[in-house]
């Protein structure tokens, strides 16, 4: 017997490796990249050497979070931002597997049914995001949100955390 699937490994292989290619070029810190099929099963996932030991937690989160809500974790984190209560009830509702910040981008065909979803952790979400936009695009299938952030090359950790002292 074989089983359907929504997105193939091969299909799954080439958006991990045309995001980590895209990581490189932009000179971003190791990224992991999980990619999930349309029931949230992981299809593919690899970790560049030096990625941070629960990258792939928050990677699968993001991934599995846009999934779970059928929006990207961009939107998510939008959407929530004000709503904090109801925030942390999805995050207890997916058993604390819920990511909301972006990085989490879902993968649609031509017609707009997801296939699955692409999640990407290791250097500011914003950089994560642009890596899933973009490996999607160029296996010819069509991310949601469609683009990235535009300043998401001047997106900094520093933005994020305080300077050590």
């Amino acid at each position: 017997m074989r089983l359907q699937t929504s997105l193939p490994l091969t299909m799954a292989n080439a958006i991990i490796e045309q995001a980590i290619a895209l990581g490189r070029k932009a000179s971003l810190l190791p990224l992991t990249v999980v990619v999930l099929d349309a029931g949230g099963k992981m299809v593919a996932m690899q970790c560049e050497d030096g990625s941070g030991l629960i990258r792939f937690e928050v990677a699968f989160g993001k991934a599995y979070g846009a999934l779970g809500m059928g929006i990207s974790s961009r939107l998510i984190r939008d959407r929530l931002s004000e709503r904090p209560t109801f925030q942390a009830a999805l995050a207890t509702a997916s058993g604390g597997r819920l990511i909301p910040v972006p990085g989490g981008v879902l993968v649609e065909d031509s017609e707009g049914i997801t296939l699955g979803a692409v999640g990407i952790s290791g250097d500011t979400s914003e950089k994560d995001e642009y890596c899933a936009i973009e490996a999607i695009k160029s296996a010819g299938l069509a991310p949601e949100p469609a683009e990235p952030n535009p300043d998401w090359r001047t997106s900094s950790l520093s933005d994020h955390y305080p300077a050590s002292t």
